[in-house]
């Protein structure tokens, strides 16, 4: 009995604080098992000859996306996390799949307090380009405090920004604070 006692107490002890968080979204649960096992594909709801929908950048709720030279990083110390998107051409294939990922998957990104610019012209020389000096596509993740945090030669989807995010000390810093203010 002692025994068994004991290995339900081991097993009850790994699994470690009940945490308070929010039950996961069945949309976000049903997408990515739908990307594990693909011989699960949803239902169609269009003929294949119709068009894409287009996504608009600024979906309600979602980060903001916004042009390089419109903004200035300035404008985002200590309020948001700038991630940077350049790209040589707005045609750039990997410019538009980490858009377009960045667009679908805002709500990782939403808590995060995380602004999305763009800029795919580099003859604009944007104080962005002047300041970070991208070659080709590049991904840059900025914290609020202005720093240089994580730069990427290829796309990146959004649950790994925000797994990134999770790890810095600033982040941490917020999910305690944010623990104790309620």
């Amino acid at each position: 009995m002692k025994l068994k006692f004991l290995i339900f107490a081991m097993a009850l002890a790994a699994m470690g604080p009940g945490r308070e968080a929010p039950a996961p979204d069945p949309e976000t649960v049903r997408d990515s098992t739908l990307q594990r096992n693909p011989a699960r594909l949803p239902p169609v709801a269009q003929s294949p000859d119709a068009p894409e929908p287009e996504v608009s950048p600024l979906t309600e709720g979602a980060p903001p996306v916004l042009n390089a030279a419109e903004v200035d990083p300035q404008d985002f110390l200590w309020d948001a996390r700038p991630v940077v998107v350049f790209a040589d051409t707005p045609g750039d294939p990997a410019f538009v799949e980490q858009v377009g990922a960045l667009q679908r998957d805002w709500r990782a990104l939403g808590a995060r307090d995380v602004v999305v610019v763009t800029d795919s012209d580099p003859a604009a020389n944007t104080v962005w380009r002047q300041q970070l000096r991208p070659r080709g596509f590049s991904l840059v993740l900025i914290d609020k405090d202005g720093q240089v945090k994580i730069r990427r030669p290829s796309p990146w989807d959004a649950r790994e920004i925000g797994r990134a995010i999770d790890r810095l000390p600033l982040r941490r810093q917020e999910i305690g604070r944010g623990s104790l203010l309620r």
